[in-house]
């Protein structure tokens, strides 16, 4: 390695070392920190701080410059550098366009408007958030024309989440699903509506958590490179040497908090699988955010999900959990983890239905940025395209649009992640399967198949092109159609 590489990669991880520090910081804030005025105001100020120092540092003359040299210095070809300085350019053409004391004000109210919305969401109360969302929803307009992307700022937020999308490519890619799915979706609702399903109640929290770190670390999660807390959220921050997870406990709902932590183990898992090596560099970070939720995903439902894997956790279940179970047969346990209804939570809805819930909100957020749709009519406009797209409306504000923590932190174009997530996951399901290599009750022989095909990566390819190399197909909705007919209408159809 050149000296002058060696400096630039010495200098982009300092950098990164900077934006670690905030997102320990954003972990903090909805774990650890205190619920007072005073503490979201000194967060707020600290977020800011370091937001528009990290912006600093990496837009200054000083490493604009030695990024030119470098590229300057480079004749001979170097795969590994190449990806790196493109996608270092890519960014730091991005980031320029942003004024620093416009990164500042923007991070300032992001963690300000984090508390706005756990308070309006506790009181079911979202005339208390939509100036905070309102205002949200300008910064991210202001960021997007900053950014080139004025005429189409919703595209400008999805190509951030996941580079090389935009609208008219996720459209067409959901128009295709959703006309498969909703025909497939009622098929197993009517018959899942028929099904006697029992309730889980009475499963004390402490039992969850020992049951869950047990299943987590037996996917293989390095809890000595990470650790498990609980958030009003479920969520995963923090790279593979500081990999943090979060979860929630309802003793009447113990799947939630099963199945989020299973979620969240498989983003903690595509951390700790990336290139040890690279840390620091895009070689050393995810390929996007619907990559990201592909490894979520395939490792709570493809394997959580599955018969094998529940023939493998159900004793121990049963032992941990002796008196709430023990009137429920093995048949109603896995009925009961494989329930399909019309449940107005994204995050606790089935794998039928899940997709639905992407749906609307990717709607919602075009109609959003195209003006079309005022914050203030959010909550109407979600019940409506609920009652369209689930057949339910929500009760309240908390069972619709003030669920998701999303929009709080700005991060819009974040929610159709999730379904291509969804598509990518029932692809490599389709091909680790041809391959011989998933055995739900062995999830090591997984994971290694999922770190030689996605995590060695790296940002080396995009979603599209991720899925083609690992896959040898397009991305599209067959495989998840496929693989939802398979597990649920066969259950449903077998069970009535």
């Amino acid at each position: 390695m050149s000296a002058l590489r060696e400096t630039f990669i010495n200098e982009l991880r300092r950098i990164d070392s900077l934006s670690q520090i905030s997102s320990v910081l954003g972990w903090d804030e909805q774990v650890n920190l205190p619920s007072s005025e005073a503490s979201s105001s000194q967060r707020s100020s600290q977020s800011s701080a370091l937001a528009e120092m990290v912006h600093r540092e990496f837009t200054g003359s000083a490493f604009s410059d030695l990024l030119k040299r470098l590229e300057d210095e480079t004749d001979e070809p170097d795969k590994d550098l190449e990806i790196i300085l493109r996608e270092v350019r890519r960014d730091l053409h991005r980031a320029q366009k942003l004024p620093n004391e416009f990164v500042a004000r923007k991070a300032a109210h992001e963690s300000s408007t984090y508390h706005v919305w756990k308070n309006a969401r506790e009181k079911n109360d979202f005339a208390a958030f939509a100036p905070a969302l309102d205002k949200t929803m300008q910064f991210a307009r202001e960021e997007a024309a900053y950014g080139g992307y004025g005429e189409n700022p919703y595209d400008y937020h999805l190509d951030k989440h996941d580079p090389g999308m935009d609208a008219c490519a996720i459209g067409k890619l959901f128009d295709d699903l959703q006309i498969g799915l909703v025909l497939l979706a009622e098929q197993i609702l009517s018959l899942s509506e028929e099904t006697a399903i029992p309730e889980l109640k009475g499963f004390p929290k402490d039992k969850q958590e020992t049951f869950l770190r047990e299943v987590v670390e037996s996917l293989g999660f390095d809890f000595t490179r990470g650790r498990m807390d609980v958030a009003v959220h479920p969520f995963c921050s923090g790279n593979g040497s500081d990999t943090r997870l979060t979860t929630r406990y309802d003793s009447d709902n113990p799947l939630d908090s099963l199945f989020s932590a299973i979620h969240e183990a498989g983003h903690g898992l595509y951390e700790q699988g990336l290139p040890h090596k690279w840390l620091g560099t895009p070689l050393g970070e995810a390929a996007g955010m619907g990559v990201h939720e592909s490894q979520s995903r395939i490792w709570e439902n493809q394997v959580g999900r599955s018969p094998a894997f529940w023939n493998r956790w159900e004793p121990r279940f049963r032992e941990i959990f002796r008196e709430p179970l023990a009137d429920i047969s093995s048949e109603q346990l896995f009925l009961a983890i494989n329930k399909v209804s019309r449940n107005p939570i994204r995050v606790d809805a089935d794998e039928v239905t899940y997709n639905l819930h992407v749906i609307l909100r990717f709607e919602l957020e075009q109609a959003l940025f195209a003006g079309d749709l005022k914050v203030e009519d959010l909550p109407s406009a979600w019940s409506e395209k609920a009652e369209k797209l689930l057949g339910l409306q929500p009760t309240n504000d908390s069972e619709g649009v003030l669920q998701d923590v999303h929009w709080s932190g700005g991060a819009f174009g974040y929610f159709p992640s999730y379904c291509l997530g969804n598509l990518l996951a029932a692809q490599l399901w389709e091909k680790a399967m041809k391959e011989d290599v998933p055995d739900p009750s062995d999830s090591s022989k997984l994971l290694s198949w999922l770190q030689l095909k996605v995590h060695r990566h790296g940002k080396r390819m995009n979603l599209l092109e991720l899925t083609e190399n690992a896959t040898g197909d397009s991305l599209g909705p067959r495989c998840l159609l496929q693989y939802l007919e398979s597990r649920y209408l066969s259950l449903y159809r077998k069970t009535n």
